[in-house]
């Protein structure tokens, strides 16, 4: 029998207990690892969060690896054509772990009204494009209709839409740049077929998405003419190392960069979110074990009689330590509880309401998303109670002060 976890029980469970002087200062141990792994478990859903999101969005626009020329140009303009025609196209033969690879050519604009102007990148796309990003965030209308022998139907986002006071099935006036094949200036009236919310401003404020067609006719290419290649990868924990993979099979005159490589401000920005998270998590398991070490030294104080008698009675010095190391367990347990109860339902009320809200000029998202998993809940619960059991095995070595004789004649 564990006679140790026994009178811990005991101990537990008395009206003595829950009525002492120590109570308080239990009830604040208590509250103290509840705030703690609420404050961790919305520190690690909203971290990665929005990592997982903003990368979603510019995997989204982007792919995960883009290839193109390999030229000068870092405008995302297609200046210089390649071949269509590629033996990685439409499927890498030696390399797994690629979902889709999609043909696409950018062109710079103006939209026109009667009263303003914008200017945009028209993004052309083909058949071979996949539109669940899009879909995700469409807000009205549908997607383009690419079956047609030449479609002019767009695809515009709603921060476009409402600079300019456009509404949806409107026709737009396109002014295109010169090109080297063409000196003149190019107009076309497209029709919105659909209106796109990403919360992404920086490519919110400038893409339209329409047919490649379109492009190639703009740019006076031929139809094996394209401005590049998108490659989506089926993870995106795999992007450097696919990334090399892709660049090693592709000819000498392309060039293939990864999202992370073009956009490396923003990715080593969301980096920094993990260094945050961690700093919270220390700070959190410090705060909660400081408070369960004054709880421990106060139910020890408080006991001071029980511990003379067991040792009266022949326990050692270990063994009266367990009584009390589980009883700190069982606050520490029950603190975990609650903070998971309150910690997590915070979490899938944001995921559900989206009740906070964030500027996307400076976050990318219009809303605090949040991504939590079992595995992140598991580790930061069994962290939190190893870091928080660990820091109380020194100060329970006061047990072994306390003398028999003197607890005793104290009592």
């Amino acid at each position: 029998m564990n006679y140790e976890l026994f009178i811990a029980k005991r101990i537990i469970a008395g009206k003595k207990y829950k009525n002492s002087i120590s109570s308080p200062i239990i009830k604040i141990a208590i509250t103290a690892i509840a705030l703690g792994i609420i404050i961790m478990l919305i520190a690690v859903a909203t971290g990665a969060g929005l990592q997982y999101k903003i990368r979603d969005k510019m995997a989204g626009f982007k792919g995960h690896v883009q290839i193109i020329n390999y030229d000068n140009n870092n405008s995302d303009v297609s200046t210089v054509p390649i071949k269509k025609d590629q033996d990685f196209y439409p499927k890498f033969k030696n390399i797994s772990g690629v979902n889709n690879i999609q043909i696409f050519a950018n062109k710079g604009g103006i939209l026109r009204t009667e009263i303003d102007f914008e200017g945009i990148i028209f993004k052309g796309v083909s058949t071979d494009y996949n539109w669940t990003f899009f879909k995700e965030y469409l807000v009205d209308g549908r997607v383009p209709d690419f079956s047609l022998e030449r479609t002019k139907e767009v695809l515009l986002s709603q921060t476009i839409m409402n600079r300019l006071q456009l509404k949806l099935n409107d026709t737009i006036l396109a002014t295109f740049l010169k090109t080297s094949k063409s000196k003149l200036l190019s107009n076309r009236k497209y029709t919105i077929v659909g209106v796109y919310n990403s919360g992404f401003a920086e490519f919110d404020k400038t893409m339209m998405i329409g047919d490649i067609r379109e492009v190639q006719k703009l740019n006076k290419w031929t139809e094996n003419e394209i401005g590049g290649f998108e490659v989506i990868l089926e993870s995106f924990d795999e992007i450097e190392a696919k990334g090399e993979e892709i660049y090693s099979n592709i000819g000498a005159t392309l060039n293939s960069k990864t999202i992370t490589e073009t956009y490396a401000t923003i990715f080593e920005w969301i980096q920094l979110f993990d260094n945050n998270i961690w700093f919270i998590i220390a700070i959190m398991i410090l705060v909660a074990g400081i408070n369960m070490i004054t709880a421990l030294l106060v139910l020890i104080l408080e006991r001071v009689q029980m511990i003379g008698i067991l040792k009266a009675l022949g326990s050692n010095n270990t063994s009266i330590r367990k009584i009390f190391l589980y009883n700190a367990a069982y606050l520490i347990l029950k603190g975990l509880f609650w903070g998971n109860i309150i910690g997590l339902s915070i979490i899938f009320i944001q995921d559900y309401f989206k009740v906070i809200t964030l500027n996307p000029e400076t976050y990318y998202v219009n809303t605090m998303p949040v991504h939590i998993s079992f595995s992140y809940i598991l580790l930061l619960n069994i962290g939190t109670l190893i870091m928080c059991f660990l820091m109380l095995i020194i100060p329970s070595f006061i047990i072994t002060k306390i003398q028999p004789s003197k607890s005793i004649k104290f009592a």
